[in-house]
């Protein structure tokens, strides 16, 4: 498994070697790339003004939308569309290889832009990159005349969704000092569920066009991220603070040894178990609502959409405050461990729920558990990297402990729902309660980590 950490000092490097210091000195040009001027602390955090958070919000929030309508609806619609009778197995195909990109893709992007030299930034580009590549697996997947155009269309979308998000998040820890992380970990923590809501309602309003319903969610996510590119204040580096690159380097890539970096290691497992438990409410409470509480296929989907924004509703409401008050008080371990339990009790009421009504109220403490983790979730793990001059591949990494889960899930979950069910049963208390202990267990591995209160 890879893993990181970042127990190197804890010492905060100096304006000179930190990615984040905006130079004294530039040209004309380089100042217009770099957008509008922000505040700095000792040179070494821009902490852009407060306008520019929800730039970065609206950049994360649409390319989660851009990569979860066709995830969830769009891309369903068109496998149907091209082969009814295999659908299924078109749809497994596309987000199984489009997925695969998406993993090797989140490491490999923050390496290369840790070491862009660009006049215009490090991070500017894969923002380029991201609306660049959601413009064209749009209209391709909607044009795909078979299994192959599909499959090769998702690719490009999942690129863009990664390229965006790996470029989000080193921004978080490029932009900000880590009193001031709260707000933004939290949005961009909310940007997939947030994402989903708004892009599935905006894809109900254009239901009679499955090319609008590819089109709208894609065109959002680019424009977003091109707002974004043009507000970001991204110090370029010169050839001379690019760290050198040697093959162990290069295979470092996709690995951090966590024996070295303990901090990181006990982080990217924490994530890696309680996103466990959120991989499993998203792919199963449409079967739980059919087989356990009896809705119809025709009923279920207005009742996910209900239960998903109960959930997003509740984790938007309790992101921020925690955020603030995580900063506030600069402490970060109280609020992931008492978020993972709150989670863990919010799988657990799912498993004894009766009615729609106590599902409902699971969600709802399931979003708060998600909303306080959200809030602080990259704000710790900014703080503990291990290379101040690798953050996008090291936070690409961390990344895939919030991805693998989404696989791993669907691959164990068939033994789980078996364990003593009958004939035509499925045994989702052990699925949820597998979710709930994987997300004590995430609370459990905070503890050992010693580079963040």
């Amino acid at each position: 498994m890879t893993t990181i950490d970042s127990s190197s000092s804890s010492e905060p490097p100096t304006s000179d070697e930190t990615p984040g210091t905006h130079g004294a000195t530039g040209t004309a040009d380089e100042t217009a790339l770099q957008g509008p001027p922000a505040s700095t602390i000792d040179g070494e955090w821009q902490n852009p003004r407060r306008g520019f958070l929800f730039f970065l919000g609206m950049a994360a929030i649409a390319g989660g939308m851009a990569q979860l309508v066709p995830a969830v609806l769009t891309l369903s619609l068109k496998a149907n569309a091209l082969d009814p009778e295999n659908a299924t197995t078109i749809l497994s195909t596309v987000v199984a290889i489009s997925a695969a990109f998406g993993l090797v893709a989140a490491p490999a992007f923050g390496r290369v832009s840790d070491r862009i030299t660009w006049r215009g930034g490090r991070r500017r580009p894969l923002l380029l990159l991201g609306a660049i590549l959601f413009l064209i697996g749009a209209p391709l997947s909607y044009a795909a005349a078979n299994t192959v155009t599909l499959t090769l269309a998702g690719i490009f979308t999942t690129l863009g969704f990664t390229a965006v998000t790996v470029a989000c998040t080193a921004i978080l820890a490029d932009q900000y000092s880590p009193d001031r992380r709260g707000p933004a970990s939290a949005v961009i923590g909310l940007a997939m569920p947030v994402g989903a809501v708004v892009g599935l309602f905006i894809a109900q309003l254009v239901s009679g066009s499955l090319l609008a319903q590819f089109l709208l969610p894609a065109g959002i996510g680019s424009l977003s991220a091109l707002l974004l590119a043009a507000r970001l204040p991204d110090r370029a580096i010169t050839r001379a603070e690019v760290p050198s690159m040697k093959v162990r380097d290069l295979l470092g890539t996709f690995w951090v040894n966590p024996l070295a970096h303990p901090s990181f290691g006990w982080a990217w497992w924490s994530r890696l178990l309680i996103f466990f438990g959120v991989a499993a409410v998203q792919a199963y409470q449409a079967f739980y609502l059919i087989i356990r509480l009896g809705y119809s296929p025709a009923e279920v989907s207005g009742a996910v959409f209900l239960s998903t924004l109960m959930l997003t509703g509740t984790a938007l409401i309790f992101a921020p405050i925690a955020g603030k008050i995580s900063d506030r008080v600069g402490r970060r371990k109280p609020f992931v461990i008492a978020a993972a339990l709150i989670f863990a009790v919010g799988l657990t009421i799912v498993t004894i729920a009766t009615d729609y009504s106590m599902f409902l109220v699971a969600m709802a403490v399931v979003g708060l558990g998600q909303g306080v983790y959200f809030a602080v979730d990259l704000a710790l793990i900014s703080e503990i990297l291990p290379d101040k001059s690798n953050i996008a591949k090291d936070m690409g990494i961390m990344g895939l402990a919030s991805t693998l889960p989404s696989s791993v899930v669907p691959a164990i979950a068939p033994l789980l729902l078996a364990i003593g069910a009958a004939d035509g049963e499925q045994n989702f208390s052990a699925l949820f309660l597998t979710g709930a202990i994987a997300g004590l267990l995430g609370a459990a591995f905070i503890i050992p980590i010693k580079q963040v209160r």
